[in-house]
Order: C-alpha cells, then sequence, then structure tokens
C-alpha cells in the first residue's frame, strides 16, 4: 500500500512540474491551548499546549498541494512526579506527544502518513512485528489516510475522511490469546458552515470505528465521535487568532480498561462519555 501511494504522489507532481505550473512555497506555524485534549472522541489529558508547524507546495492555484509538518502536545497531566516508595507505587514521568504529517492534495483530493508518538522512551519508529509487539510493546503508531472535501469542485463544506493505523502497537487477540494486527480504522463525516461576514464557523463531526480496535476502545462497529465546534478567526495583520468551543460525546464509550494511553492523562475522566474543550490558537 505505502509503495503505490508513493507511485501516486510522485505521478501527481510530475503532472504539476511537466505542466509548468507555477509552484509555491507554502508554509504556517502556531499554536493552541486548550483546556482538555480530545481525540477521536477520547480524552487524552487535561489543560495542554499544542504546538504545530508545516511546509510544502501549492500548484494550479493551491488545487495541488504538498505538506509536511509536525505537531506536539503539552499537557499538564503528562507530568507525573512522585517519590519511588518502594512498592511498585510511585513513578516519574514526562510524556508529551510528538506526530510527524505527511500528505498530498489534487483538487479536493488527499492522501498522507501520520505517526504518532509518545516520549515514553519507547522505539520512535513503529514497524516492528507484531510478535516484537506483543513481546516488547511501543506506543508509537503509523496511520495512512485518504479522504474527500467536497468544498473544491461543489461549494460544500462536506469531507469524509478514512483513517487505518498500519504499524505499530495495534493489536488485537483471537480466541487462542494469539496476537493479530487490528487495523483499527476510523471514519471521520465532517460539514463545515461558515458566516463569512462575521468571521464564525460552525461545525459537525461523525467519527465510526468500522470494526473490533483496542484503539478505539470498541469491540463491533461503533460510533465513537459526535462533536460541534463553534470557531471565530480574527485577522491581525498577517497573524489569525482563533477562539473556538467544542463540545464531544462518545456514545460507546471509553474506560481505563480500554484507552489507548491510560496513564496519559486523568484516568478517572477516561470514563466520561462526553466531553468539552474551549481553546484558543494563534497562527501566521
Amino acid at each position: 500500500m505505502k509503495k503505490r501511494v508513493l507511485v501516486l504522489v510522485a505521478a501527481v507532481m510530475a503532472v504539476v512540474f511537466s505542466a509548468k505550473a507555477e509552484v509555491e512555497f507554502a508554509y504556517e506555524a502556531g499554536a493552541e491551548v486548550v483546556s482538555a485534549y480530545i481525540w477521536r472522541g477520547q480524552y487524552n489529558g487535561s489543560l495542554s499546549f499544542q504546538p504545530t508547524a508545516s511546509v510544502g507546495l501549492n500548484a494550479l492555484d493551491e488545487a495541488v498541494q504538498f505538506r509536511a509538518g509536525v505537531w506536539g502536545n503539552i499537557g499538564a497531566s503528562d507530568w507525573k512526579f512522585q517519590r519511588d516508595k518502594g512498592d511498585g507505587t510511585g513513578f516519574t514521568r514526562f510524556m508529551p506527544e510528538l506526530d510527524v504529517m505527511l500528505s498530498a492534495t489534487a483538487y479536493g483530493a488527499s492522501v498522507g502518513f501520520n505517526h504518532y508518538y509518545y516520549c515514553d522512551g519507547s522505539n520512535f519508529f513503529s514497524w516492528q512485528s507484531v510478535a516484537d509487539l506483543d513481546t516488547y510493546g511501543n506506543t508509537s503508531t503509523t496511520e495512512f489516510w485518504f479522504g474527500y472535501n467536497f468544498d473544491h469542485f461543489f461549494g460544500v463544506g462536506a469531507y469524509i475522511n478514512w483513517y487505518t493505523t498500519i504499524a505499530g502497537q495495534d493489536l488485537v487477540y483471537d480466541e487462542n490469546d494469539d496476537p493479530h494486527r487490528a487495523w483499527s480504522t476510523y471514519i471521520e463525516l465532517g460539514y463545515d458552515y461558515t458566516w463569512e461576514k462575521i468571521g464564525l464557523t460552525l461545525g459537525g463531526q461523525l467519527g465510526l470505528s468500522p470494526w473490533a480496535s483496542d484503539l478505539y476502545g470498541n469491540s463491533k462497529f461503533a460510533v465513537t465521535n459526535i462533536s460541534v465546534k463553534l470557531n471565530k478567526e480574527f485577522e491581525i495583520g498577517p497573524c489569525t487568532i482563533d477562539i473556538f468551543a467544542q463540545g464531544s460525546l462518545n456514545p460507546d464509550g471509553v474506560t481505563t480498561q480500554n484507552a489507548v494511553i491510560p496513564g496519559a492523562g486523568d484516568d478517572k475522566l477516561y470514563k466520561q462519555k462526553l466531553n468539552a474543550v474551549l481553546g484558543c490558537g494563534f497562527w501566521f
């Protein structure tokens, strides 16, 4: 699959450059401060600082785009310091998150890879065999994704994205307790409506996990995320300030037993099906 995607990206680039289209360098950098870190319906931590940066190329009046970027999360609940009591109950941990992202977009259709790493001292790369993952473990994961944004051709703020984990700690166990790769998958349907005059955007998302996944905490098909987000932007020179509020419902529920990283946040809050986030971002 990886080779086919790379071939597709190379083909799109060849078409762009053979057509002698005007190519522009693009970049974006910024950060958000959020009251809680919610990921696809799961509570992953409390107050957090989330910086991000990306670089890439635009061509054909931005109809074709290539991006490489990084995203991080440093949360208040990522810091855990206790004196070792000698009975296994004490611990010291600092576990921020670092994600690396690659993507290509052409006329509304996108493909890409996301690599998630939790800085806990485990292997940064996630390409171990299933047997090694079962024996030694690894918190890093890699996913392939593709999607389509209907705004490009149809002027409608609807989109659909499909994400499948292809490497890393993503296992399921059969009746003999033998590990197999789960191919955990998340399908996101979304719609954004913007009131241009006041710069206010209302967005909604529906997230589905179509088969059993420890990553999303479901044993069969499940709706794992229903969210609504209200967003207001302010332009100040070359910069954009973004203020938003979001509510998220996980009808399937996430518990401390099936959460992807049980120690990454306030464990008691993993049992919440309903979460709310207030946030502010700064971009340039």
